[in-house]
């Protein structure tokens, strides 16, 4: 071949190319960055509103449906997923693949735009964000001070949390558990009466009195002066004691009907590690940034925050950081291939008989990887699970050109020619060959790599990287083998003279008879006609019985294999009008029992939320709770994570008496879906929660199955008002007015804010709890008429104790119902089929359909993807 001749003849030109191959791919090597994953697409757009206060149903009418509606007319939409919970509203649009989603980003911004007025005045602007598994925090600090809990939170608040959103790389920052300021206004339901006053007339006259204003200019010949009335409260004394006229004309101040004082908001989560207090601080990396250099950032701006707080005594602990177990994996990576370069290599000189040999088809190897990483640093790639394995994988393959043709040339020494001609011809006789067997690794890989989807994202890194090393292989075995060959080559015959020649003559041996061991059973099957169909009908027989070991079950499916990280959450639900403080006596007991195990290294709870999958609930889950629980490496090596979570869970439920306990497995990307989820799609809500118990029942006669539930089940309890229309109306009263009434009393209003210094704190107005406690305080609020009358709720609507739903589902704005379960012994591929088999039997109500969600649907198209 011309390249070869030219290596052979010119070799400073091969010693250039790849000097600087090999020096453009250490320093694209050294910029690389580390991550677990490849990034990919998602192509999910969220909306996310907070309606505060706002059961499911209400946020599902007033908000949902607002939001679908809008966003229902996008381009390149493939479902619409919405989740209605108490006080939070989710829609997840997923784009079909390949859509521009950027663009439908701002497009669907622009729809919902359009709809905000339609909204309820007191739900927060919707929020629209691209869905990303950068979503997950990368690290978990732990704080903690000398200084009082609602101290700690101010200045976490106000001066350390912006020193950390302010690193170089970190998107945001959020805080769990502590104590935030606020000063309370609690109103007493019967002296407010007594006065003949309201309570949204005393939220008015609090905010129109704490108002600044700018109010012109003094202007004189000379100068002009800015003037500003200053009408803000200054003092907590100065709201105690703010003069307010009742309907009788009396002047009296808003401490002789109200507790003013400063204090703290009602607490959502409390956060602990290893059972000592603490305020989590969870870091989140921006989507283009390096994962590990984030890390050393964070790490290093904690020791220069210590030293600036020394006073305070503020103590920051990494309770968790994600990419420790990204370094070890990539070390873990890299040392196996280390391990395949010098098996390879020892393998090499068992088969060609010559170390020379051998260390000239060596050189592939490190040429063709470090040069590989040009590549990847120019395609924006990273070194990440998927390239790294791409890299092991290659390994054998990239000596497979240089063997073939180095055998070759070697081959042409043996029939007397020189050095260099044999070089010349052995590379130009083989050279046809040894492309098409480069072209046949390439064609396999290719197709995946400029395939589009979910699996193909993921795995198209994996492919490059194989492609690339190999293509580079095949450049090698023609320029830089030929010519060292031509420079070194030299025919060498092993004997028994030395332990090494021992050695390889003995593995000659061994081998020659394995060679005609093969050759008699070759004989055997090509001596006649009745062996040849013998030895078809073996290879038919066989080829059926694989097949049939999928179509059985035997060999299962699942769209991601599990992975040991020794970590998962331990989650705990009480009944649903259990309180923060209950959840947070449950979960000490439990961390107190698990403090004895020596198995667990560490702990982190969360009081107040249950993550699930890539979404954590973030509102109305305070008879939940979690604990991350890491296992000590020690254990990982004795058994599976599972396993022993599997344990730990049934001695929790004879421990943990009247709670609903349940594990969570934490894979690459965060807590794991539930690897079975069926959706069940009706004409009414009714409905399709019929048919998802029914489906539901059948899964539980299904070995395998374990943790099944439904994503959507009634027993959330409410209070209902139903008002009459007609005699609000009469009494000149309406829903607005009524409604911001009842959320002021109960829920409370922060709408007015306290300065101090250049920081403002909530002033929420609300009843005290004595006067929001029971069902007779609904009844009796009170409501101040147009014509000035008092009346009470009860006169004009009907209050009584309700349930709903926890969480209201949809899909495709339509009401649907899903079904989720983990496995345990079997893929979750192979129970999904026995499940199809049996919920496909069920006779169905019109308008009631199943589709797979999650995983399963991941699944199905990501291998029609791979087998298309």
């Amino acid at each position: 071949m011309k390249i070869s001749e030219i290596s052979i003849k010119r070799p400073s030109l091969v010693i250039v190319l790849f000097t600087l191959l090999t020096l453009g791919g250490i320093f694209s090597y050294m910029g690389l960055g580390y991550e677990l994953v490849p990034k990919f697409e998602v192509n999910v757009i969220t909306v996310q509103t907070v309606y505060p206060g706002a059961a499911p149903s209400e946020v599902e009418s007033s908000v949902t449906k607002v939001i679908e509606d809008a966003v229902a007319s996008l381009e390149s939409v493939k479902k619409i997923e919405s989740k209605s919970m108490e006080s939070v509203s989710v829609v997840m649009i997923t784009l079909n693949t390949g859509a521009d989603v950027n663009f439908l980003l701002t497009d669907a911004q622009r729809k919902i735009n359009a709809v905000v007025n339609d909204l309820p005045e007191d739900a927060d602007p919707p929020t629209l964000n691209k869905f990303s598994i950068d979503d997950v925090a990368i690290m978990n600090l732990s704080v903690t001070s000398k200084l009082t809990e609602k101290e700690l939170f101010d200045l976490l608040d106000q001066k350390i949390q912006p020193v950390f959103a302010r690193i170089n790389g970190v998107a945001k920052v959020d805080m769990a558990g502590g104590e935030e300021r606020e000063i309370q206004v609690s109103i007493d339901p019967g002296k407010l009466e007594g006065y003949g006053l309201s309570i949204t007339q005393v939220q008015q006259i609090i905010a129109s009195s704490n108002l600044d204003f700018p109010t012109g200019n003094v202007k004189s010949r000379d100068n002009q002066t800015t003037l500003r009335l200053s009408g803000k409260f200054t003092t907590i004394d100065e709201l105690r004691n703010l003069p307010i006229s009742t309907a009788s004309g009396v002047m009296i101040r808003l401490s002789d009907i109200a507790d003013v004082r400063d204090g703290i908001k009602d607490i959502e989560k409390v956060s602990r590690v290893d059972q000592a207090n603490t305020i989590l601080l969870q870091v989140f990396k921006q989507s283009d940034a390096n994962a590990v250099a984030v890390s050393e950032l964070v790490r290093q701006t904690i020791q220069t925050i210590e030293k600036d707080y020394t006073d305070q005594d503020v103590k920051i602990d990494v309770a968790s950081d994600s990419t420790q177990y990204t370094i070890n994996a990539a070390n873990n990576v890299m040392f196996d291939l280390m391990l395949a370069i010098v098996l390879v290599g020892f393998i090499m000189l068992f088969f060609l008989h010559s170390m020379r040999n051998a260390a000239i088809t060596m050189v592939a190897i490190p040429l063709s990887l470090i040069a590989t990483f040009i590549a990847l640093s120019a395609l924006g790639y990273t070194l990440n699970l998927m390239s790294l394995l791409g890299l092991s994988l290659v390994v054998g393959i990239l000596v497979d050109d240089a063997i073939v043709v180095i055998e070759n040339i070697h081959r042409h020494m043996e029939m007397g020619k020189n050095k260099v001609r044999a070089a010349y011809d052995g590379a130009a006789e083989i050279g046809f060959t040894v492309t098409a067997i480069t072209l046949v690794i390439v064609v396999v890989f290719l197709p995946i790599a400029m395939s589009t989807g979910l699996v193909a994202d993921i795995l198209r890194q994996f492919c490059v990287t194989v492609i690339i090393s190999t293509l580079l292989s095949l450049l090698v075995s023609f320029t830089v083998v030929p010519w060292l060959y031509s420079r070194f080559g030299k025919i060498e015959h092993i004997n028994n003279q030395s332990m090494f020649g021992k050695i390889l003559l003995g593995f000659e041996s061994g081998l020659d008879r394995l060679i005609d061991w093969m050759s008699g059973i070759l004989k055997w099957a090509l001596k006649n006609t009745k062996n040849k169909l013998t030895t078809l009908g073996i290879t038919v027989v066989l080829f059926v019985a694989s097949l049939m070991l999928v179509g059985k079950g035997y060999v299962g499916t699942d769209f991601f294999p599990g992975n040991d990280k020794g970590e998962f959450y331990l989650q705990f639900e009480l009944e649903k009008d259990a309180s923060i403080e209950q959840s947070n006596l449950l979960t000490q007991k439990a961390e107190a029992y698990l403090s004895k195990k020596p198995e667990i290294s560490k702990m982190i709870t969360t009081v107040g939320q249950a993550s699930d999958g890539m979404m954590t609930a973030s509102g109305g889950s305070k008879y939940k709770s979690e604990i991350h629980i890491f296992v000590s490496e020690e254990h990982r090596k004795v058994e599976p994570t599972k396993v022993f979570a599997a344990k730990l869970k049934r001695e929790m439920e004879r421990e943990m008496i009247g709670a609903k306990v349940k594990t969570v497995a934490i894979g690459i990307m965060g807590a794991e879906q539930a690897p079975l989820m069926l959706t069940v799609i009706a004409s009414s809500q009714e409905d399709a929660l019929e048919y998802a118990r029914k489906a539901e029942n059948l899964l539980k006669n299904i070995p395998g199955a374990t943790e099944i539930k439904l994503t959507s089940e009634d027993g959330n309890p409410e209070i209902k008002v139903q008002v009459d229309r007609e005699k609000m109306n009469s009494l000149g009263l309406n829903v607005a007015t009524v409604g911001m009434t009842m959320q002021t009393a109960f829920s409370g209003n922060n709408d007015t804010k306290f300065r101090m210094g250049d920081t403002e704190y909530d002033i929420n107005i609300r009843y005290d709890e004595i006067g929001r406690g029971t069902i007779e305080d609904v009844q009796n609020l009170k409501f101040t008429t147009p014509s000035g009358d008092v009346v009470r709720l009860e006169q004009f609507a009907d209050v009584a104790f309700s349930s709903g739903p926890t969480l209201i589902e949809r899909r495709d704005k339509t009401p649907s119902v899903s079904v989720q379960a983990q496995v345990v012994g079997k893929p979750a591929g192979t129970i999904a089929a026995e499940w199809e088999a049996e919920f496909s039997k069920l006779e169905l109500k019109p308008g009631v359909s199943f589709k797979w969600g999650g995983n399963m649907e991941n699944q199905q198209e990501g291998f029609g993807t791979d087998s298309s």
